[in-house]
């Protein structure tokens, strides 16, 4: 039965307009997404989907598109998906192992997802932040760029293995391509490659090397605009402009929709969880 401040936030979410999802029925989640869903409605929106956010600054006419419909999970959906982030006795998520070369990582079943980003561009930060829900599980976070220096492979539950690559570009491994590569062409059970771009600074040239890959070796990808707290408003509609147009007429295999988050504030934490939960089939919502 749900507590009676969690049932009172449902009542709450009968007055949301469309634009925040579907109206939701009582449903059991963590005390943190409740918390989420007693935010004032603009609160909530910045914080879920801080994409429609953006999009509200343009004027109607001059709007691009965002694919904002490409993936548009409800409330109730994002909120199953954080059970698969929280770590219970039944539920374990924990570090597995880590590998220089494909032939030493660990051989599983499970669906596997990756996340690839130049050096610095806070990827560790981000994963520590989809851990959240998951204490005990240690992700070393450096101030120094390019310190993931092998794969690192994370157990979530019985659902998927998350995978944290190393960094490219400053203080990269020297057998970087191969190892990575390699990892690319050969995983069979890759669900979905996850691209980080720094959206402070936009895509780089040392983010071509991932691109590149991703697209001669036809793997879905999805592109992550981290540091969204870092830029104003306007900064950071710039680069999201310049990002969704290269991501329309320069690329094949990546996702239409782009996931702008922040390891600080949270935000667009939880549609990306919930996004990966169902790529890897854990999850029934529409699009991915």
């Amino acid at each position: 039965m749900a507590a009676p401040n969690l049932l009172l936030s449902m009542g709450r979410l009968f007055e949301m307009p469309a634009a925040l999802g579907r109206v939701i029925r009582p449903y059991s989640t963590s005390q943190a997404f409740a918390d989420v869903l007693r935010l004032p409605k603009e609160q909530l929106t910045k914080l879920v989907f801080p994409l429609q956010e953006l999009e509200r600054q343009l004027l109607p006419e001059s709007r691009p598109n965002f694919n904002l419909k490409t993936f548009d999970p409800s409330l109730e959906d994002i909120a199953r998906a954080e059970s698969c982030f929280t770590a219970t006795a039944r539920n374990r998520i924990e570090y597995l192992s880590s590998a220089e070369r494909l032939d030493h990582a660990p051989d599983l079943l499970r669906p596997e997802v990756c996340f690839i980003g130049r050096s610095n561009v806070g990827k560790s930060s981000l994963i520590k932040a989809l851990f959240s829900l998951a204490p005990e599980v240690e992700v070393r976070v450096s101030k120094k760029p390019g310190h993931t220096k092998k794969m690192n492979f994370f157990r979530v539950g019985k659902y998927f293995t998350l995978v944290d690559m190393p960094g490219y570009g400053y203080r990269a491994p020297e057998d970087f391509v191969d190892m990575v590569e390699t990892y690319l062409k050969e995983r069979k059970n890759l669900m979905r490659t996850f691209l980080l771009v720094d959206s402070v600074v936009g895509i780089q040239k040392a983010d071509s090397i991932a691109i590149e890959m991703c697209e001669e070796f036809a793997l879905p990808y999805v592109m992550v605009l981290t540091k969204i707290d870092k830029s104003s408003k306007g900064h950071l509609l710039k680069q999201v402009l310049q990002i969704q147009k290269f991501v329309d007429t320069k690329t094949q295999g990546c996702f239409p929709q782009l996931f702008p988050v922040s390891a600080v504030t949270y935000s667009g934490i939880h549609l990306l969880k919930c996004f990966i939960v169902t790529i890897t089939g854990n999850l029934k919502t529409d699009g991915a």
